[in-house]
């Protein structure tokens, strides 16, 4: 896909972050993720990003990640894009973003590089290093030791032509404007931070007017509602399900650190699409925090998208 079809293709609609299927023991399970894609595909969103944080990037491995990718492609790919991450030190990344492409991948979201903190312009030539290393549409993900601001991402847009979103994780508003004024439609902008519901209608008052959907996992059709009702300005919808679902969920995933994964996992479970346990260091939720979404999720009613 080209950086222009990528661009208006990931500016154009919901997002999201296919969870990652694994056995008892932790294995990934191709087949049974084949059908969680099968699955969500149909539902309309944009894109389907795989591999990233809500698909437990960073506990695959390399060689675990390029399955991941490969398996998510030939499942779906030619009905909706396949954005694969991109993550760990650069010469990983780099790696990673070439079996990406190798494996039919239709872009790269690069996650924040691993650990360490550096400079800005550190983050740069990380940036630089992967986007030279692949021909795909390039999205940098903005969160936790990765933070760009309108200078950087300024020359950054210069020196790379396949550099062509931006993700924000980090709700710096004053820094979120400043890139948006500055950088116009240079790239397609993305709503990145946990459970983006909550921060959506925020985030479209700034001009960034899509965001990934992580209870698009297990409640898709009441995700693209929410969406439509963003989108349309319609504020009693958002505003009831705000209530009744998002904020309520919102405080079961807080109870733990890293249940932003895991209560999204036991979503799945709880609507009959089980995509296994949580890879350690995260932990799997409760049976009484199983119960308490349980009862969020059946209040929304049908999730059938006929």
């Amino acid at each position: 896909m080209q950086f222009q079809a990528l661009k208006q293709t990931i500016s154009a609609g919901l997002l999201s972050f296919p969870i990652t299927d694994f056995d008892a023991n932790g294995d990934f399970e191709p087949a049974s993720y084949t059908k969680r894609l099968e699955w969500l595909a149909p539902y309309g969103a944009s894109a389907l990003f795989v591999g990233g944080g809500t698909g437990e990037g960073f506990s695959l491995t390399p060689a675990e990640h390029e399955d991941v990718v490969r398996t998510a492609v030939a499942a779906c790919g030619k009905e909706v894009p396949i954005i694969a991450a991109a993550a760990y030190g650069t010469r990983i990344a780099a790696d990673m973003a070439r079996n990406a492409e190798k494996n039919g991948a239709a872009g790269l979201l690069l996650l924040p590089h691993y650990l360490t903190e550096t400079s800005v312009e550190g983050i740069c030539r990380h940036v630089e290093a992967v986007c030279a290393a692949t021909s795909l549409g390039v999205i940098v993900y903005n969160r936790n030791v990765s933070k760009l601001n309108a200078d950087a991402l300024e020359r950054l847009a210069e020196k790379c032509p396949n550099l062509i979103g931006f993700k924000d994780g980090v709700g710096e508003i004053e820094n979120m404007v400043s890139i948006r004024r500055r950088l116009g439609d240079r790239f397609a902008y993305l709503g990145g931070l946990p459970t983006a519901e909550v921060y959506a209608e925020a985030y479209k008052a700034m001009g960034v007017d899509v965001y990934s959907s992580a209870v698009f996992n297990f409640i898709p059709r009441t995700a693209l509602t929410f969406y439509k009702a963003v989108t349309e300005n319609d504020r009693e919808t958002t505003a009831r399900l705000l209530g009744a679902f998002f904020l309520p969920y919102i405080a079961i995933r807080n109870r733990v650190p890293g249940y932003a994964v895991s209560i999204v996992k036991a979503g799945a479970a709880i609507v009959g699409r089980s995509a296994g346990p949580v890879r350690a260091p995260l932990v799997d939720c409760t049976d009484r925090e199983i119960q308490d979404l349980g009862e969020l999720i059946e209040k929304l009613g049908s999730q059938d998208n006929r």
